[in-house]
């Protein structure tokens, strides 16, 4: 019995580490697409969504570290790379923060519009497929192996579906109405989101938060 639960405790680090893996690879080439897009069409809640997705890269490389250290010792308490990357992660959120709030009021004063929202609205269409089955799957991994770092991480990724329904909604309400300020509404929606995840994230690295992204780790 005991041969059997430690070879299904390797099984599902195993499947934790590919989703971590599959997480920072996605948000790449989300953040990339999204960014140039967001640049092109002149859509800053897309190029806003862009620049999270890869400042979430950063995160996922801390993850990615922590999946390692449990698969050799089991160890889950954070170490130096864990709240460095913490560090960076939460200085970048807040530059996101401040220039998405920059944008957005440049924008007002400029009457500035999108030309399209569409690729927006493909990009968070896949995204939000992508993130709840990543959620739904880490919470499923955290709870066999009774990990709340595994567990606060599918909370950070609930964060990203949040942001990704923002995303959809700003894209689609702009593409009917076409109305520029629903775009800037979009971009300060992120903004939030952005704010609230580099507070977070320095919390987690002076290790006053044992949970992530404002979720307690049992739900």
């Amino acid at each position: 019995m005991k041969d059997s639960g430690e070879q299904n405790r390797k099984k599902w680090l195993r499947i934790a580490l590919w989703l971590a893996i599959i997480t920072i690879i996605y948000n790449v080439a989300e953040g990339l697409v999204s960014i140039y897009f967001g640049i092109s069409d002149d859509t800053l809640s897309l190029l806003g969504f862009g620049a999270d997705s890869l400042v979430e890269v950063i995160s996922g490389a801390g993850v990615l570290h922590m999946v390692f250290k449990l698969q050799k010792t089991g160890n889950e308490s954070r170490d130096i790379f864990e709240r460095r990357a913490l560090r960076i992660t939460g200085f970048s959120f807040m530059l996101l923060t401040a220039g998405l709030i920059a944008g957005a009021g440049i924008n007002i004063f400029q009457g500035n519009s999108p030309q399209t929202t569409v690729p927006g609205i493909i990009v968070s269409s896949l995204s939000i497929l992508t993130m709840f089955f990543l959620m739904e799957y880490k919470l499923k991994i955290g709870r066999r192996l009774g990990s709340d770092a595994i567990i606060a991480d599918a909370h950070c990724t609930r964060t990203c579906f949040y942001l990704s329904v923002i995303l959809l909604a700003s894209s689609l309400l702009y593409e009917f109405f076409r109305i520029s300020y629903i775009d800037v509404a979009g971009s300060l929606g992120i903004a939030y989101f952005a704010a609230k995840e580099g507070i977070e994230a320095f919390q987690k690295a002076a290790g006053k938060v044992g949970c992530a992204c404002g979720d307690a780790c049992n739900n």
